[in-house]
This record gives structure tokens, C-alpha cells and sequence, in this order.
């Protein structure tokens, strides 16, 4: 008998759980965060996810969502959206700079909240500041 974790009452159904799945993307291991009453299969090598026809609900939620702001998500991230709490994430950008005309590279951190999404699992609200610790 295998134990599956779950994270939480589907937002989406409101009746499957959230489940934590280990997934293989072009070679990377990535977490899905997916109601129990969705099913997904790929016929690739992980680049496109279809739910199957018995799926009764489509919710999902890459850990890898935020990667290309340099952020993955963790399981009380997770936790946090499905329980409707404020959730505050860091996030790092590059800015360019030209110095002795030169391009330098900065990493920029700053904080943002974050909000469930029903078609991309989760956004990032870039039009509401944090308050500062």
C-alpha cells in the first residue's frame, strides 16, 4: 500500500485533495501539485501533460512555476495558496548595467506576493507591493 501526501482540499473541485507527484522534465525531477481527481499522461519526454477522460477536475501547480524568477516553490507555499493566506515569495531578476562600456549583470531580490491561479496554478501580483519586515 503506498502513502501519497497531500497538501490541502482542491481549490478548484473543492472535493479531491492536492497531491504531491514526482515528475521528470527534459532530464530535471520537479514536483506536481495536482487534485486527486485529475490525471495527467504525457506522450513526450514530460513537455506537454494532457488529463485523461476520466479527469473530473483540471487544478495543477508546477513546483518549477516562478523557476525563471529564480524561485521554486516549497510544499508550505503550497499550503499557504490552498489555505487562502497571504503568501510572500523572494524573487531575483537580472539588470544590466554598462559600466566602462561593459554589460554588468546585477541580481536584483525583491519580495511579491503570490495567488492561486485557476489556469496557471499560481501567479505572481506584481502590482501589489509587499510591506517591508
Amino acid at each position: 500500500m503506498s502513502f501519497i501526501k497531500t497538501l490541502g482540499i482542491c481549490p478548484s473541485c473543492k472535493v479531491g485533495n492536492i497531491e504531491i507527484r514526482k515528475k521528470e522534465i527534459r532530464g530535471k525531477k520537479v514536483e506536481l501539485y495536482a487534485c486527486s481527481n485529475a490525471n495527467w499522461y504525457t506522450e513526450d519526454d514530460g513537455e506537454v501533460f494532457e488529463l485523461t477522460k476520466d479527469s473530473t477536475c483540471s487544478f495543477r501547480l508546477w513546483q518549477n512555476t516562478f523557476s525563471r524568477y529564480g524561485y521554486w516553490l516549497k510544499h508550505k507555499d503550497v499550503r499557504s495558496l490552498l489555505n487562502e493566506e497571504d503568501t510572500i515569495v523572494e524573487l531575483s531578476s537580472k539588470k544590466v548595467f554598462y559600466e566602462n562600456n561593459k554589460s554588468v549583470f546585477k541580481k536584483i531580490k525583491y519580495k511579491k506576493y503570490i495567488a492561486l491561479d485557476y489556469e496557471y496554478g499560481a501567479s505572481i501580483l506584481f502590482d501589489i507591493d509587499c510591506k517591508e519586515d
